[in-house]
């Protein structure tokens, strides 16, 4: 497929906070700053759950939890010198079988078909 100059070919884009803040505004007509408040919620409540060590589960969507990686021993790239990496939580995304359907679905348009709710 050709590409379109000034269009960016499928894949090649990554979507914004600002972006997602622009789409809050088109589909519910809220003022910027009501859907700023929205969007940064959203993020909030995810990272305050995460410092808790609560797991975050969305319907259709994935659930997000911690996971604790184990301390180690590494190189520092400059020096070569090793380092003793502590142990430390990290984030971690698992997306429900909806989602990985939906990302897979051949044909769909993503600004026409939105994953299931529910």
């Amino acid at each position: 497929m050709a590409s379109i100059p000034g269009k960016p070919e499928a894949g090649d884009h990554t979507v914004t906070k600002a972006e997602l803040i622009e789409e809050v505004i088109r589909i519910t007509e809220l003022p910027r700053k009501e859907s700023e408040t929205v969007v940064e919620t959203v993020f909030e409540s995810i990272i305050e759950a995460l410092q808790k060590n609560d797991k975050i589960e969305i319907r259709g969507f994935g659930s997000f939890r911690t996971r604790q990686r184990r301390g180690r021993i590494g190189r520092n790239p400059k020096t070569g010198a090793k380092v003793e990496v502590p142990p430390k939580r990290i984030p971690f995304f698992k997306p429900s079988k909806e989602l990985k359907d939906f990302v897979n679905t051949h044909g769909s348009s993503a600004s026409s078909n939105h994953p299931p709710q529910g």
